[in-house]
Order: structure tokens, then C-alpha cells, then sequence
């Protein structure tokens, strides 16, 4: 097995080959976009170049792992189960690089969603060293596994519990992203926030599907300078999704704020369908805490102003994870350095 610098220089040149945009990279992505109606070739395109600026820049694996304290090689090569997710391109493409960090070796169940970008990404690190299939496995079915990484639905969270529960797990289930608005955003900030909403198609954990507004905010306002992203009604399923719930809350009698993209309703949910963005209101600082902390188990990231001491995600950067923030908030990389 491979020493911990060997693993960082591996990902460092993972990253350069990504960078280049090989044509057979550029023909996986389409076979990608072809295979889910979800995933389109800026989005694919956006996602592979997150991953290569935050997780497989040497700079950033340096500060990342100088934090813990990594073996060279550990006593003991452990097998650890990956089930990942398919909701937005290579998701689940942080666990396994914690996986090979930390010296182990990931057996990977793909989502049927997503299943083309990952093996290619597997054979461009084989070309880059002979020794990396000691490192990865991929198989329709996990077995022979000494810990399980598993990320789904609450459903399937279930479903995880009952047979990987007896096993040290990391098990993950729904959560979505809340936005802080004052009023006083600018121009700017709302577009950087209309990143953190139609990122993905707002498919993402880490996608705002709830703002949190203060008493006569002002949501025209708001509406009218997302308008940069209206585009998104070209995708025909979130245009299904929009003229469905649109429809909907009309009937209904619901009130409502929408533009011709988006909808903004009054509800206390976090998740929200796609399309469609919830609202609540706070009545001050202490009421705002109180909500946030009464969801925090169901809250991904925080969107807001930068503000000392928190760990707000700054507006645009929700859907730009570095390497050391974590999927719910557990530090992946250190539950497999404790096996």
C-alpha cells in the first residue's frame, strides 16, 4: 500500500489531469447528462471543476491533512463500504477521497443515477499508479466490509441502520440548506445567493431551499434581481416541476411570491420541492437562534453575511465545499483514522 505522501501526490496529478478537460472526460460527460435528465453538461462541468480546485489542489490537501495525524500507512488496512448518493454529479466523491487519504481501502456501491463519472475518474487514477486498485473497488453489491459510509434519503437511512448498524457507520440522511436575510443585501449578494438556489438544480444538500426573513421583507425585491438565472426554465423538468406548483398554489388559494422561475411560499420546512424556495420569519436574533437550533439535525450550511465566530457559508459558496467541511457536520476523515 501506498505511503501518505504518494496518496497526496496521486491527487494532486488526479487534479491537473481534470483540469486539461481530456476529450474521453468530455465524452463521459456527456454519457453522464444522457444517462440522468438532471445532470447537464455545466452543471457535470461545474462539479468536476469544484473538486479539483478544493479537493485535489495540493495546497489545499497539505493544510487539510496537517491537522490529524495520519499514518504513513495504517496498522491495519481496513475495507470500508461507500454506498453514495446520486442527486448532483461525483457527491460522493469526498468520501472516498477520505477514504484513500486515511490509507484504507473503499469498496464503492454507486448510485444508479450516477455511475458513469466515477469509474472514469478510477481509471485515470490507475493510469496515474499501478499500485491504486489496492485502493478501490467497485461492486454492485458491498461485502466483506470492516465500516460503512452510506448517504440517502431518511428512508433509506432505515434501511442503512438494519444492515450496516452492527458496523462501525457513518450514516447520513435528508438535510437542506437555510439562507439569512436582513434587508440590507445588495444587488450583488442576491446573485451571489441565487448560486446557493439554482446550483444543481437545487438537487443539492447543500442547495438554500429555506430563507429566513425578517418581518416586511420585501420578496419583489428579492425576485427581481434573480432574474440573471431565468435560463433554468430551459431544463423541461424544472419547468414541469414550476408549472406544477405553480398551478397548485393557485388553486389552492395559497399565498405566494413567484416570478416567472421561481416560487417563494411561507412554510416551516426545511426541504422544499424543486422550484420552489420556503420562507419563515424571525422576529430578532435570539427568535432566529431559536429556529436554527431547533433544525439543526435537518440543516446542512448556514448562508449569510460573514459574521466573526459563526460558521455561516458566505452567499455563492454553499454548493464550493473545501476538504474540511464535512457532510453533517462529522468529520469523516477522522472516524476513519479511529477504526
Amino acid at each position: 500500500m501506498m505511503q501518505l505522501q504518494r496518496r497526496t501526490q496521486i491527487l494532486a496529478a488526479l487534479g491537473r489531469q481534470l483540469k486539461e478537460r481530456p476529450a474521453a472526460l468530455q465524452t463521459v460527460v456527456e454519457r453522464a447528462c444522457t444517462h440522468n435528465p438532471w445532470f447537464t453538461p455545466q452543471s457535470v462541468w461545474q462539479a468536476i471543476d469544484a473538486i479539483t480546485a478544493n479537493y485535489l489542489n495540493e495546497a489545499e490537501l497539505h493544510q487539510w491533512i496537517s491537522g490529524y495525524k495520519i499514518q504513513h500507512l495504517p496498522q491495519t488496512v481496513k475495507t470500508i463500504g461507500l454506498v453514495m448518493a446520486g442527486n448532483i454529479p461525483m457527491v460522493g466523491f469526498h468520501d472516498f477521497l477520505c477514504v484513500f487519504i486515511s490509507g484504507h481501502r473503499a469498496q464503492v456501491k454507486l448510485s444508479a443515477k450516477d455511475n458513469q463519472l466515477f469509474p472514469f475518474i478510477a481509471s485515470l487514477l490507475k493510469q496515474i499508479d499501478a499500485e491504486f486498485h489496492q485502493h478501490l473497488e467497485i461492486t454492485e453489491q458491498l461485502k466483506g466490509f470492516d465500516a460503512v459510509i452510506a448517504t440517502g434519503s431518511n428512508n433509506s437511512a432505515r434501511y442503512f441502520e438494519h444492515y450496516f448498524g452492527k458496523y462501525p457507520h457513518i450514516i447520513r440522511k435528508n438535510r437542506n440548506s437555510v439562507a439569512i436575510l436582513t434587508g440590507n443585501e445588495t444587488p450583488a449578494d442576491i446573485d451571489l445567493l441565487g448560486k446557493d438556489v439554482f446550483d444543481y438544480y437545487g438537487l443539492g444538500c447543500r442547495n438554500v431551499s429555506k430563507l429566513m426573513v425578517p418581518q416586511n421583507y420585501s420578496f419583489p425585491y428579492l425576485l427581481s434581481h434573480l432574474e440573471h438565472y431565468a435560463g433554468i426554465m430551459q431544463h423541461h423538468k424544472y419547468k414541469n416541476n414550476y408549472d406544477y406548483y405553480r398551478s397548485v398554489y393557485l388553486l389552492n388559494r395559497q399565498p405566494h411570491f413567484a416570478s416567472d422561475f421561481l416560487i417563494l411560499i411561507e412554510n416551516s420546512a426545511l426541504a422544499s420541492p424543486v422550484s420552489v424556495v420556503h420562507y419563515e420569519y424571525y422576529t430578532g436574533e435570539n427568535d432566529l437562534n431559536n429556529q436554527l437550533m431547533n433544525q439543526q439535525e435537518q440543516i446542512q450550511c448556514v448562508v449569510a453575511a460573514p459574521k466573526p465566530g459563526s460558521s455561516f457559508v458566505p452567499f455563492g459558496s454553499a454548493q464550493q465545499p473545501r476538504l474540511w467541511d464535512y457532510a453533517d457536520h462529522t468529520d469523516t476523515l477522522q472516524f476513519l483514522l479511529e477504526l
